[in-house]
């Protein structure tokens, strides 16, 4: 975690407190370093800018991390949803693959 670059982020964050991209920018420092901290920065992009697609891939990878599996599928879906009515394809797939491995559907494996 990078101290420097989060001072900074927050003080974008207090410069645009709704800023989507600078509180997934939180989230992304948390990640490794504080995991609870990254999910709760990831939930507060799900709950106030839902149309932020980025965000679902990596609050379901993180919730799976996490043993929480079934908030994980709901957060796919969601963001499988989401990423398809905003015409996001590439989002779309990433989405469904790692919703599929995480289901036991992958049968790229195989």
């Amino acid at each position: 975690m990078n101290e420097s670059r989060l001072k900074q982020l927050f003080k974008f964050l207090e410069d645009d407190p709704n800023d989507p991209f600078t509180l997934y920018a939180i989230a992304t420092e948390y990640r490794q370093a504080d995991k609870e901290k990254a999910l709760s920065y990831y939930e507060r992009l799900l709950t106030e800018h839902e149309n932020y697609v980025g965000t679902y891939y990596h609050a379901a990878k993180l919730y799976e991390e996490l043993g929480q599996n079934d908030v994980a599928e709901q957060t796919y879906k969601k963001g499988m949803r989401i990423s398809r009515q905003e015409g996001n394809l590439h989002a779309f797939s990433e989405l469904q693959q790692a919703y599929n491995k995480m289901m036991g559907l992958d049968y790229e494996d195989d």
